[in-house]
């Protein structure tokens, strides 16, 4: 705890004061970030930055209507299936996947619309073999 502002001595001089030692103690010497720029700097403006951020770290899903939910996690299946190290391990990414998108079809959406049909999985295997036989 830091000591008080004694009276006398004006505010300016005794936060200085409160600095000087600090630094001699060596206090500011191994701050995280030290020695690297400011994270975002070069981005615009957001509001609710501190939101996002907690939201990443908590690793919260985001508030986004179920079907463009969907939608990414479409997206992110598809990408991963690129890079599954088996024939079984894309079936298994896709097939859940198609469930998901056959059942939103059937209702009424809820947010807009999901705009995309179930993947075809067969088109994404043949993908995958062509990706790993090198052409």
């Amino acid at each position: 705890m830091t000591e008080r502002k004694p009276p006398g001595v004006s505010f300016e001089s005794f936060v200085d004061k409160q600095i000087r030692e600090a630094e001699a103690r060596g206090d500011f010497a191994r701050l995280p970030g030290a020695g690297k720029p400011l994270e975002g700097l070069d981005k615009p403006y957001d509001e609710l930055w501190w939101i996002r951020k907690k939201m990443h770290q908590e690793q919260l899903p985001g508030a986004l209507p179920p079907a463009l939910a969907l939608r990414k996690e479409t997206e992110d299946a598809l990408a991963a299936a690129a890079d599954a190290p088996s024939e079984r391990a894309v079936r298994a990414l896709l097939e859940p996947l198609n469930e998901k998108i056959t059942a939103m079809l059937r209702r009424p959406p809820p947010g807009p619309p999901l705009g995309r049909g179930p993947v075809d999985i067969d088109a994404v295997v043949r993908e995958w073999r062509q990706a790993r036989q090198g052409g």
